[in-house]
């Protein structure tokens, strides 16, 4: 299977760090908090790769640094150290190396972000169709026509109403707004999309629905994707392998059925008999 995605002792570290940073936190330390200095190491040393139309599973409670991990990918943070290479088609980009318009170009065109938050993804001060093609104007789309077409299909594909798109994404309930986000960041086809606690804060159904679709999309466009998230049945429905983290380091890694029908790492026996 083709590679997309590698990741090397990526760390990030939230505030001045010293010496003593990394050897005074983690899961040991039990905490993610440097006594000596006050910063917080957010994640340290994660490394893992991720191959064409595979989904990962980062999981952990809430500080872990699952979060942290895609955002550094995503260039809405910097890390601190380590290194990560997309594989896209016949070209390599070493993601931490790009200068600030190739980061912007990769976003636009190759990688596709859906936050827990969609106001960090839309812009509520267009339509669900006008923040479509604010990404597909980025990705150099310029017929208004075609723009418009395909805004309506991806709304379509993503279960809102063609006739809603000239709405406000304000008006919309939580999983709708989840669903444009959706559909945006697939406006350009990205060979690689992260998803960031997607489903957290909405009704059960509402979250089926979404995981459906996430599926649905997976096996239709082959997208590589990650997905963040502490929710044990959003992994078990969605992840072929996972990597558990707490206190910035990952814990535990493997087949995502092996990590929850055999955890090894205390903390993940406890995160899976919580959930049971």
């Amino acid at each position: 299977m083709k590679k997309i995605l590698e990741v090397r002792n990526l760390t990030k570290i939230h505030g001045r760090g010293c010496p003593a940073c990394i050897d005074n936190t983690g899961p040991e330390a039990d905490t993610n908090i440097c006594p000596q200095c006050g910063s917080v190491v957010a994640a340290h040393g994660v490394s893992f790769d991720l191959h064409a139309g595979e989904i990962l599973g980062i999981m952990g409670e809430s500080g872990s640094g699952k979060s942290t991990v895609v955002k550094t990918l995503y260039f809405d943070d910097a890390p601190s150290a380590g290194e990560a290479v997309v594989y896209d088609e016949e070209r390599q980009w070493n993601l931490f190396a790009l200068n600030a318009a190739q980061q912007r170009w990769l976003r636009n065109h190759r990688l596709g972000m859906v936050y827990q938050n969609p106001h960090l993804g839309l812009n509520f001060n267009v339509s669900a169709g006008g923040n479509i093609a604010e990404r597909l104007l980025m990705s150099d789309h310029t017929h208004y026509g075609e723009i418009r077409e395909r805004a309506s299909c991806l709304l379509a594909r993503t279960e809102v109403l063609p006739e809603r798109m000239d709405e406000s994404p304000k008006k919309f309930s939580g999983g709708m707004q989840q669903r444009v986000q959706i559909a945006k960041a697939l406006a350009t086809q990205p060979p690689l999309l992260y998803l960031d606690e997607v489903t957290t804060g909405l009704d059960l159904s509402v979250q089926a629905r979404i995981l459906d679709l996430i599926l649905e999309i997976q096996q239709e466009l082959n997208t590589a994707m990650i997905v963040v998230t502490h929710d044990l049945g959003v992994i078990r429905l969605l992840a072929g392998r996972t990597i558990v983290m707490k206190y910035g380091r990952i814990i535990e890694s493997g087949l995502t059925d092996q990590i929850l029908e055999d955890p090894q790492h205390a903390y993940t026996q406890r995160l899976v008999a919580s959930a049971l």
